[in-house]
């Protein structure tokens, strides 16, 4: 534990650090949001935040590789490479879009590049571990599912980047609850500890934390494209490193609940609930109204907690408790199973939902 904490904190004081310089860089070139009528910031902010996260991913995965405890571990070496590389991509292609405004098109094709060098490096679902056997899956397959979640998980986050320290923060709290959990899960299951999942999540809680001093409510600068692009590709490698390598029958080899042995394919989605809800909704609707899915709107879960009443802080908070409640719900109902655990998610549950419909007093800020 004490090696993936001085990781953590690694990816959290150089993403802190280097946020304000790309702030000054950003500011220096005129590299700014614009204000456009889909956002809720009413003055242009720098963008660059991304390269910060970026430099913070960089020197977390440099200090494990230095570790005796994660270097020793080949798959380890070569996953963090490999997902280092595809990192890397995809954040040239935010920034460049950042910059420039990318056609959608262009910006499919970086992501779906950067997803091709994540495959290319052994970072791909394998197989698909049921409860009671294994699918395992041809090439052609692997690499399409592989490809197609690493579009749907960088999307997904994109769209979430709507408030101040909204991404940074969902993302961290998501990313820390599948930490705790492929951490636990190989104490308790005497599996390898050090493992790609873990080292991932880690790094990207370390780099959220690092970040958000900086971009929290008012925020000083955006992550863009380059970050949120970013943020849903690591979510997405850790998760396919962690579900393709782990046999969910030996979560629960007597059977006596469902929920162990399915974890492993639910928790994925369990810590990017709202984003991933927030773009299924957002394509039904555009769809619904004969729209392209990637024409933007204000109709995402933060633009409704807004105009239910919310101030821009406790729409924010509210999307945390959510995110908190259901991640983290997921992993006491499949790892402690008592009547605790289930009162425990009963009460967070109607703690979001009470939080949600009490819009607050205060307006939003300008």
């Amino acid at each position: 534990m004490r090696e993936y904490l001085l990781v953590m904190l690694m990816a959290a004081v150089t993403t802190y650090l280097l946020t304000g310089l790309c702030r000054l860089a950003a500011t220096r070139f005129g590299i700014q949001a614009p204000v456009r009528d889909r956002d809720v910031h009413v003055r242009p902010i720098p963008y660059l935040g991304g390269l910060a996260m970026l430099a913070g991913v960089a020197m977390a995965f440099l200090l494990a590789s230095m570790m005796p405890f994660l270097s020793s571990h080949e798959v380890v070496s070569r996953d963090s490479l490999g997902i280092l590389a595809a990192a890397a991509v995809i954040c040239l292609v935010g920034v460049v879009d950042d910059i420039l405004d990318l056609p959608t098109i262009a910006k499919v094709a970086g992501q779906v590049l950067a997803a091709g060098i994540a495959v290319l490096n052994g970072v791909r679902m394998y197989w698909i571990s049921l409860p009671n056997r294994i699918i395992a899956l041809d090439q052609p397959s692997s690499i399409l599912i592989t490809v197609v979640f690493i579009f749907v998980c960088v999307n997904a986050i994109n769209l979430v980047d709507g408030l101040d320290g909204l991404a940074a923060g969902v993302v961290a709290v998501g990313a820390s609850a599948m930490f705790v959990y492929t951490y636990m899960l190989a104490r308790e299951q005497s599996f390898v500890v050090a493992t790609t999942a873990s080292l991932v999540t880690v790094t990207i809680t370390g780099v959220c934390l690092g970040f958000l001093p900086h971009n929290f409510f008012r925020a000083r600068i955006f992550m863009g494209d380059a970050g949120s692009m970013l943020l849903g590709l690591l979510l997405a490698c850790s998760s396919l490193s962690f579900t393709g390598q782990i046999d969910s029958s030996s979560l629960d080899p007597e059977g006596a609940g469902l929920l162990p042995s399915w974890l492993p394919l639910v928790l994925p989605f369990a810590i990017m609930a709202l984003p991933l809800f927030d773009l299924v909704s957002s394509y039904i609707r555009r769809t619904w109204q004969g729209k392209w899915w990637f024409v933007a709107d204000k109709q995402h879960l933060h633009h409704q907690l807004l105009r239910h009443g919310h101030s821009m802080v406790d729409a924010v908070l509210v999307m945390y408790l959510w995110t908190a409640v259901i991640a983290y719900g997921v992993i006491a109902l499949a790892l402690v199973r008592t009547m605790v655990a289930v009162l425990a998610v009963v009460v967070g549950l109607l703690v979001a939902i009470a939080a949600t419909n009490r819009p607050s007093r205060h307006p939003i800020a300008e």
